[in-house]
């Protein structure tokens, strides 16, 4: 049975680490070089960086925050924010990025994702997607959660699966900065429609939030920001919690 994965997420706003609570009241929580150093540490098994501001000012995510990063950890991370070309996402591999990650600019343009895919090989892309319960169906919405579209959840995680997309980072935008748990059934529907990796994301608070994602949510991987930032669950700890409680989990 492949390992679960912890995957602390920096949230990057001009080129500090940020949480917010449902993304928009946003606190500093320090330098992401810094932080990024810490967690690889602690036994993170990747990092997810996300440039907030990019897709709304329409700014390139920096290459230069990921060369510093790449030196300084010796863990997978992911990279994502206002990224929408193949030439965007070499310069970012380039830069020492393993991961790259698409969420407007896919729903913009779906075939962006195939041509990635061809061009760097599924395993580099990953496919973000907000999600938010619109009168009981859930809904994709962009731009940091904050725009509406038609696309049905479920159906747009298939396509974007079928696309070539090698792993999809599904966050609840309901639960998000909650800290009241993850989107079970909704990560359970899609975790087990689909061929490829899940990484649930948006309302974790308690150990007791990842056991369930990964039993009842089915989920891949799990990933979470202020929890860790602000120390309130250690990794180490959190990692032999899951140990104990049967999770399949790399020390």
């Amino acid at each position: 049975m492949l390992t679960k994965r912890i995957i602390p997420c920096l949230d990057i706003k001009e080129g500090r680490t940020v949480k917010g609570v449902n993304f928009v009241e946003l606190r500093d929580a320090g330098d992401p070089v810094e932080l990024a150093k810490i967690y690889s540490d602690e036994g993170a098994d990747e990092l997810v960086f996300l440039d907030i501001t990019a897709t709304v000012d329409k700014r390139k995510t920096l290459a230069e925050l990921v060369t510093k990063v790449a030196k300084a950890i010796n863990i997978p991370f992911t990279v994502g924010g206002g990224i929408s070309t193949v030439e965007d996402v070499k310069v970012l591999l380039n830069a020492g990025a393993d991961k790259i990650s698409i969420n407007s600019s896919a729903v913009k343009n779906p075939q962006v994702i195939n041509e990635m895919a061809a061009e760097f090989g599924s395993q580099c892309i990953v496919v973000a997607i907000d999600t938010r319960n619109v009168d009981g169906i859930d809904f994709v919405h962009t731009h940091g959660g904050r725009k509406a579209t038609l696309l049905k959840t479920q159906a747009w995680a298939q396509e974007v699966c079928d696309r070539g997309a090698g792993e999809i980072l599904l966050t609840s935008m309901d639960h998000d900065g909650t800290k009241a748990g993850f989107a079970n059934e909704l990560l359970s529907e899609i975790s087990s429609a689909l061929s490829i990796p899940v990484i649930a994301s948006g309302g974790a608070g308690t150990m007791e939030h990842f056991r369930d994602v990964f039993t009842f949510g089915k989920a891949d991987a799990a990933l979470a920001a202020s929890i860790f930032h602000f120390k309130e669950i250690g990794i180490p700890e959190l990692k032999s919690y899951l140990a104990g409680s049967e999770i399949s989990i790399r020390k």
